[in-house]
């Protein structure tokens, strides 16, 4: 069984690279191997996820002590579960999407192939592999980014490239500490493996900042989040992944496995270093909100959105507590289905209305009934209404930090509560006005849009119906959520 994680990174990887070899005269043709690669690599994941492997895979060594190896725990089931279940419907929308696109090929090589690696990241047995993976991973989704290879979006993939770039660097110097002064094969220990009774824990505590805004960079926290709204000009189904998958989930999970399976709660709980990252995750969580309260694009709107939302994460994890954890493990999953719906309704109405800014959707939702509905349960989930799954992450966020207490953690729960004011209005706002507008719309350019067809619509029922499965039927998942963060699975 150890060798499926390896098939299940190098299936998309190979598939993808290989994909312009193939010369496809036909979209359909395309559309049948892609998808197959594709749902063969998820039906590879719920078979590991259905029979976790015991041990390491070990790929190959680099050094004496470090080499690139495998592993599944109950980090990377959350993780690895979460993107099997969403890349199937990312690249079915996708087909759609893409045909006002150029260079489809090209698109769907790199699309692909970052399926694969965000799975190396996810089933990383420690963390030079991680490390590994996910510096592969900003390479293969800097041609998503500029896929239209105009100025902005070359603009926007340097932008990209730079941030990343720098959070490596940042994050490589943390590694080393963690190389140096803890244990020399970075294995992901729970609890940490850096000894709490450490001489140089000045020195460590700096590494962990560095590790935080190192790995902060891909989650988007201040100040570091200005590549994730420039990136909004990538094509949508790319946007939807990099805002609600693979790259920003990439950035909270690293920030996870250094905090709890590297430094651990037992070293860092208590000290500056913590305030400081619990300090810029609750500014990022009011800050993006904020954002997106005034931004009238609507897809920019959803990523200053996200920005705040990954600091939701963030402060759960940086509470360094089991609960903290369940409440950023929850989060992180109930994000990624609630915010990639949004993406998928905004890029929807882009691509039948041409229509990119708020003001501009007053009326459609008479017009385009489906992709209204997917948007308002996807808006209303977000900003944590009852019975909705947003709801609950946030419920599971506010109360970890005041079993906590203290003035930051309970400055947190301020700010999660400000978010939730502030996702109403950019939200609720742009639902009623769809549906609802306050002053006679008049036809011109509303009368020929309609709902997408069914490559689009059906990962919107999908998705709904996840969203309200989720919101009244995730004891289970909580229940497994704590056994995770309690250090048993």
């Amino acid at each position: 069984m150890k060798f499926l994680m390896l098939f299940a990174v190098l299936l998309p990887l190979l598939a993808g690279a290989a994909l312009p070899l193939f010369h496809f005269q036909k979209r359909r043709q395309r559309e049948i191997y892609v998808l197959a690669a594709v749902g063969a690599t998820s039906l590879l994941v719920l078979a590991l996820l259905l029979h976790c492997p015991l041990g390491t895979l070990r790929l190959f060594p680099l050094t004496a002590t470090l080499t690139v190896a495998l592993h599944m725990d109950g980090l990377s089931a959350v993780f690895t579960g979460l993107v099997a279940f969403l890349w199937p419907l990312a690249s079915v929308y996708a087909f759609e999407y893409i045909k006002h696109e150029s260079g489809d090929d090209r698109f769907f090589t790199f699309y692909t192939m970052s399926y694969g690696v965000t799975l190396g990241i996810a089933m990383s047995d420690d963390l030079l592999t991680l490390y590994l993976f996910y510096e592969l991973l900003t390479l293969v989704t800097l041609p998503l980014v500029m896929h239209s290879r105009d100025v902005r979006s070359v603009k926007a993939g340097m932008k990209y490239l730079g941030y990343s770039i720098g959070g490596a660097a940042c994050a490589f110097l943390g590694l080393m500490v963690l190389y140096r002064l803890g244990d020399p094969t970075l294995h992901f220990v729970y609890g940490g493996f850096m000894p709490a009774n450490t001489a140089q824990k000045p020195l460590v505590l700096a590494a962990y900042l560095l590790c935080f805004f190192g790995f902060g960079v891909k989650a988007a926290v201040f100040p570091f989040h200005g590549w994730l709204p420039t990136a909004g000009v990538a094509p949508t189904p790319v946007t939807a992944l990099l805002h609600a998958v693979a790259v920003v989930k990439a950035g909270v999970f690293a920030v996870m496995r250094v905090t709890f399976y590297c430094f651990g709660p037992a070293v860092l709980a208590g000290t500056w270093a913590q305030s400081v990252a619990m300090g810029f995750a609750v500014f990022t969580i009011v800050f993006g909100s904020a954002m997106a309260l005034r931004e009238p694009h609507l897809k920019r709107r959803l990523a200053w959105s996200t920005v705040s939302n990954l600091s939701y994460i963030l402060f759960g994890v940086t509470l360094m507590t089991p609960a903290g954890l369940v409440g950023a493990l929850a989060h992180m999953v109930f994000h990624g289905v609630m915010k990639i719906t949004l993406f998928f309704c905004a890029g929807a109405i882009l691509y039948k209305t041409q229509r990119q800014y708020v003001p501009e959707l007053t009326g459609l939702g008479r017009y385009m009934p489906v992709t209204f509905a997917a948007f308002t349960v996807g808006g209303v989930a977000l900003a944590g209404t009852p019975l909705l799954p947003g709801f609950l992450s946030k419920w599971a966020l506010a109360t970890a930090a005041m079993d906590v207490g203290g003035t930051l953690p309970l400055l947190g729960v301020a700010a999660l509560l400000v978010s939730a004011f502030l996702t109403v209005g950019y939200l609720y706002a742009t639902i009623v006005d769809a549906f609802f507008p306050p002053r006679k719309v008049g036809e011109h350019g509303l009368a020929q849009a309609q709902d997408p067809n069914w490559y689009m619509k059906a990962p919107f029922l999908i998705l709904m119906a996840a969203m309200l499965a989720l919101g009244v039927g995730s004891r289970g998942l909580l229940a497994l959520l704590a056994r995770i963060a309690a250090g048993r699975l």
